[in-house]
């Protein structure tokens, strides 16, 4: 193995990376400076993945290609010029990469994957995450079986014509920061905790000037008149539509009166009124992490339970105890006008609630970790403190093997009917890459890689693309013209699809890495002549 000099960039890595910081924090950014990434096959593709892969910083990236550029190569790969015809592909895309990011180490082997298979099948299991690209089936299934095996995430992608597929196999990937678009706040205004509920009776709305009055937090006023409205109606909530209304009324009739009886303008009011029903959202656990408590993993830990695992059965613990059935406090609450005081004293609140119950989790995994013998080093404090703050987020995604979805006996024979009841549907195009790779097996190369051979492959491609069905045993019917255009591709790889995956892909990978945000499950195909997409788990 070669390796491709490194260094330390002269730019400050804040200002460097201060906008991917902003996304996975300071914690994200050291998980993706200490991964190792392997990708096979410096393709277009390939190489597009790792340029964005390689700006944002990784540790370091190798690159596993035994071919030399051909003239194809440069004509679809920007980092490979005509003055590398005939060298390693392998050397030439790295030295090229290399050059975007002096922060990242680069290496290359110049031997096929089969090779490396046969060879050291060991080599693979030392890296963060496997990307193979333009890879034969056989190929990939040796592969996949390996990493498979190792716990090692694997990201297939592969350009075909106008086609784009990518496939993730992971066995268990858990996900602590999914950061979930429009997240509900954790008020706990239905079921306030002690230090809440006394903190809210130190208000008196109406003994107030009108500085205080609307310089009150919204929380509050929400609290003071959810209070009132418990009172006259037997501890009820309200929930119906009807019944919001009536508690936003309720609240108006609140707003401080001028001298000749008109509402005065209190932002703070608004606000409570705008943010009713942000405020009545019931504090209950969320479905995906009551499966997750109902996992076996979770309620049967043992010495080879990972972290997460550990942490789940220690929150459950809370929530059967001291939570009374909920999760821990986040600890955050959103922007409001108020003024720096209050709104600092109600932060606080929530923010000592939320290190109360983090400290009492805490207690239980070290109790956990004396209970099966594992080191209290295992989970620091912070892992925990970031557990608790995303408990209501947790999302735990697990892939089927490439081994099952491409026997035919465990195929997933449903889910492919079901898409195919449309025939237009993305899931054609899956069925047309499976069966050039069957034509592959057969016939030692891609269908119609030589134009001389478009019109006599076509009628041989539609015999594979019938024999893999009848394989599965799935009665669907695939179209003349998807056969014929998967012919006239030529199994080419045209670099604005290639482009285009480089970066979803790369974006998949950083998720894996990071632990933050949901990695899709776990096939996506791209149709680059509608400019549609679709992931499905097969």
């Amino acid at each position: 193995m070669a390796a491709a000099g490194g260094g330390t960039g002269a730019l400050n890595k804040e200002e460097k990376y201060d906008r991917q910081l902003r996304l996975w924090g300071d914690h994200g950014q050291e998980a993706l400076e200490a991964a190792r990434v392997c990708l096979i096959n410096a393709s277009a593709t390939g190489t597009e993945i790792l340029k964005n892969l390689v700006l944002p910083g990784i540790g370091s990236f190798t690159i596993v290609d035994g071919r030399a550029v051909a003239g194809e190569d440069v004509g679809n790969n920007f980092f490979l010029t005509k003055n590398s015809i005939g060298k390693s592909r392998a050397q030439a895309a790295t030295e090229l990469l290399q050059e975007l990011n002096s922060d990242v180490s680069g290496n290359f082997v110049e031997e096929s994957v089969e090779q490396l298979l046969e060879n050291d099948p060991t080599f693979f299991l030392g890296f963060s995450v496997v990307i193979a690209t333009q890879l034969a089936e056989s190929s990939l299934l040796h592969l996949s079986t390996v990493l498979w095996a190792a716990d090692v995430p694997l990201l297939v992608c592969r350009t075909y014509g106008l086609v784009g597929y990518m496939r993730l196999a992971v066995k268990e990937h858990p996900v602590v920061e999914s950061h979930p678009d429009n997240a509900l706040e954790d008020l706990r205004l239905d079921k306030p905790f002690p230090h809440l509920s006394n903190h809210v009776h130190e208000y008196d709305l109406n003994s107030m000037d009108k500085k205080d009055h609307s310089h009150t937090p919204w929380i509050i006023v929400v609290a003071k008149y959810l209070e009132r409205w418990c009172e006259e109606h037997n501890d009820q909530l309200p929930k119906t539509y009807k019944e919001k209304e009536a508690f936003r009324e309720l609240i108006r009739q609140g707003l401080l009166k001028n001298d000749d009886g008109t509402p005065e303008d209190e932002e703070n009011f608004d606000e409570a009124i705008k943010n009713v029903n942000t405020a009545l959202n019931p504090t209950k656990v969320p479905s995906n992490v009551e499966e997750l408590f109902k996992d076996q993993r979770c309620t049967n830990v043992n010495t080879q339970s990972s972290p997460f695992w550990i942490l789940m059965r220690a929150v459950q613990q809370f929530v059967e105890k001291e939570g009374l059935g909920n999760l821990p406090v986040r600890g955050t609450i959103p922007d409001m006008i108020a003024d720096s005081t209050r709104f600092i004293r109600l932060q606080n609140v929530y923010r000592e609630k939320a290190k109360e119950d983090a400290s009492i989790i805490s207690d239980y995994v070290t109790e956990i970790l004396g209970s099966i013998g594992r080191p209290l080093e295992t989970i620091s404090e912070k892992d925990i403190w970031l557990f608790c703050r995303n408990a209501a987020f947790l999302r735990l995604v697990q892939c089927r093997s490439l081994a099952e979805e491409f026997n035919a006996e465990t195929t997933n024979k449903d889910q492919i009917a079901s898409c195919m009841e449309n025939l237009d549907s993305e899931m054609v195009l899956y069925i047309m890459l499976r069966a050039v790779e069957y034509f592959h097996r057969q016939h030692g190369r891609y269908p119609g890689v030589y134009n001389n051979q478009v019109e006599e492959d076509i009628g041989k491609l539609k015999s594979c693309v019938i024999s893999l069905v009848q394989e599965w045993g799935v009665s669907v019917s695939v179209k003349d013209d998807y056969i014929h255009e998967f012919c006239r591709y030529g199994a080419s790889e045209p670099h604005a699809v290639a482009s285009f995956l480089g970066g979803t892909a790369a974006q998949e990978a950083i998720k894996i890495i990071t632990k933050q945000f949901v990695p899709f499950n776990n096939t996506f195909i791209y149709n680059a002549m509608l400019q549609t997409s679709m992931t499905v788990q097969l």
